[in-house]
């Protein structure tokens, strides 16, 4: 008798979204999506969830290092450490590309000749030490104040920044013809949507009053500027145009909260 096959895996569709953006904006073990020719940006209203993941994990280790005695930037430096390594450093790929490109390509072709090339140059070295140096001390001096409004503004600089991806994938065009940024698909116009409205809601219980306004703000405006130059340097947007805009809105938005009068009332629900 022949034998049986084993039924087929069945599973939510929103599950199934969920596996899918974690399976690549993460390093962490989870199952694979059933469906294989969803693109992955159809899934994207699920990357704020991720943020979710990501800055809890590493706002846990900054809290825990900063309570246990450790300098704030040693504790800063760990939390960046650990989200770094959930990635496997995907987003900061993409930022020391993209600068390497932007900084020593003359023309377009020449530019996406670079940042698909993975050897790390001069300016994206110089681009993955500033962006570095200014979050780890944007969050030391929140976690002066309060490490677990630092956790909590790291959190909220995760979600904000993966809420990025979609509004970039839907208002400009590829760039090329090939690459992640093409195979990944095009977001939805609903999807860009509910992806936006989870990151913001998810931002809100974080963040709420001014600073919530604040992180809102930063999080617009490193979107408009990462859009312009990525469509005025090489007419669209790229892979690494889409990770790197990750990493520009947190930098915007963990400056814009460090910016803020310590304890300031509305920063945070009452600690």
């Amino acid at each position: 008798m022949a034998s049986e096959r084993p039924a087929p895996v069945r599973r939510p569709w929103w599950a199934d979204d969920l596996a899918h953006a974690a399976m690549f904006l993460t390093r962490l073990p989870v199952p694979a999506p059933v469906r294989t020719d969803r693109p992955l940006m159809h899934a994207g209203w699920a990357f704020p969830l991720i943020g979710l993941l990501t800055g809890t994990l590493g706002g846990g280790v900054l809290w825990l290092g900063a309570s246990a005695g450790l300098p704030m930037l040693a504790a800063a430096l760990g939390a960046l450490a650990v989200t770094a390594f959930l990635t496997g450093a995907l987003h900061e790929d993409g930022l020391a590309d993209l600068a390497d490109g932007f900084g020593g390509g003359a023309t377009k072709e020449r530019k996406i000749e670079i940042m698909r090339d993975s050897r790390v140059g001069s300016y994206g070295v110089l681009a993955l030490v500033l962006a570095t140096g200014l979050k780890a001390a944007a969050l030391a001096n929140i976690a002066i104040a309060s490490p677990i409004l630092a956790a909590f503004a790291f959190a909220a600089a995760q979600i904000l920044g993966r809420s990025a991806i979609l509004p970039i994938a839907f208002f400009l065009a590829p760039a090329t013809s090939s690459g992640l940024g093409t195979g990944a698909g095009r977001p939805k116009a609903v999807t860009t949507g509910l992806c936006v409205a989870l990151g913001t809601l998810l931002a809100f219980s974080l963040l709420p009053g001014i600073g919530f306004i604040a992180a809102l703000a930063a999080t617009s405006l490193a979107i408009l500027a990462t859009a312009l130059l990525a469509q005025r340097q090489i007419g669209g947007y790229t892979g690494d145009v889409l990770g790197s805009s990750e990493q520009v809105v947190e930098c915007f938005v963990l400056l814009t909260l460090s910016a803020l009068p310590a304890g300031a009332a509305g920063f945070l629900w009452p600690l």
